[in-house]
């Protein structure tokens, strides 16, 4: 019964999401639909051959899958299924507010044009805010295992879209692609006005979290889960604020914690850690939010209280107004006390 009763909870708990890779959302389903529909030959004749593909174990293979998945995508109305698929899966996870990442270089390298993607995602966006009433940003990412000169050309291509993009952050492989590789073009994009992320202390080490805020100086980490291996570093973090853009199935399919019994996200948020719940790649990593949550708190027994922190921190990290991140704190709050009002 009590589990049920947290079951419930989390699934109506309003959710906002933080580190949300948009081409990582290409369900199975939709990656054969668009194949057929843009005439791309994929290596499996069946639905369930592709489902079977995304069963993998380590970085690299989901990489390998995931840009090989991405050359579906070719046309503006590609773009706009891809989002509105994901935001309809928000929708049903009471997710309020989303930052979604989108990987240019991944379809410009393709030949896609630059404002089929980005119109593409936007579109759906705006339609999100209107018929879903789902609030959103948009955060271009920077390849790290592309060169910086790749990097600085994209930012460039990205100037005429500036409306459409709050911020720029780093992604792919991390080991070997330190954030000091990417110095130059964060400072650029701070200068043009775009508020930077990168991601850090997944699969890397704990310096690269320093070397992020100190070379890249980003507003907020995504994963950092090793920042734990250095007490100096979680002292920081802490006494700052610096929000953790955290993703518990992500982090388990790829090893970076054996179980999710293992997992160390409610032992950072008890320290005090600015610490947040992210789905990251949701097709691939077997879940969204409402998935996500229930994980944690399956594994690791936090309390219904820490489980809404979790979406207060997140209001507190993203890039909403000060206006916008009041009102759905109220909301939040408001949530809270219904759910766990004293019994008289």
């Amino acid at each position: 019964m009590k589990g049920n009763n947290m079951d419930g909870f989390i699934k109506t708990l309003p959710k906002v999401e933080l580190h949300l890779h948009i081409e990582g959302t290409l369900e199975p389903e939709l990656m054969f639909a668009l194949a057929k529909r843009n005439s791309i030959d994929l290596p499996y004749e069946t639905v369930a051959q592709v489902q079977a593909a995304y069963d993998f174990d380590d970085l690299q293979s989901f990489l390998d899958l995931y840009y090989q998945g991405a050359q579906v995508l070719l046309h503006e109305q590609d773009f706009y299924d891809l989002t509105w698929a994901y935001l309809k899966r928000c929708k049903a996870d009471h997710v309020i507010h989303t930052e979604i990442f989108f990987d240019p270089q991944t379809h410009t390298a393709r030949g896609v044009p630059f404002d089929a993607v980005i119109n593409g995602i936007t579109r759906a966006l705006e339609d999100g805010q209107e018929q879903l009433n789902i609030s959103s940003h948009t955060i271009m990412c920077f390849l790290r295992h592309l060169s910086e000169e790749d990097a600085i050309e994209t930012l460039q291509q990205a100037l005429p879209y500036k409306d459409k993009i709050i911020g720029v952050g780093l992604d792919s492989s991390e080991q070997g692609h330190p954030p000091e590789k990417f110095k130059r073009v964060f400072e650029q994009a701070k200068e043009l006005g775009f508020l930077t992320v990168a991601h850090a202390g997944e699969e890397g080490p704990a310096s690269n979290i320093w070397d992020g805020l100190d070379m890249l100086h980003i507003s907020r980490v995504d994963h950092g889960v090793r920042c734990i291996e250095d007490e100096s570093l979680v002292q920081h973090l802490v006494k700052k604020q610096i929000p953790l853009t955290v993703c518990p199935l992500s982090n388990v399919k790829l090893k970076v914690f054996d179980h999710m019994r293992d997992h160390n996200i409610v032992e950072l948020l008890r320290k005090g850690l600015c610490v947040t719940v992210n789905s990251d790649d949701p097709a691939y990593f077997g879940g969204y939010m409402v998935d996500n949550f229930l994980a944690v708190a399956h594994a690791l027994n936090p309390s219904k209280r820490e489980l809404a922190k979790f979406t207060e921190n997140a209001i507190e990290a993203s890039f909403l107004t000060l206006e916008e991140k009041t009102a759905y704190k109220e909301m939040l709050q408001h949530y809270i006390d219904k759910q766990l009002k004293p019994i008289l």
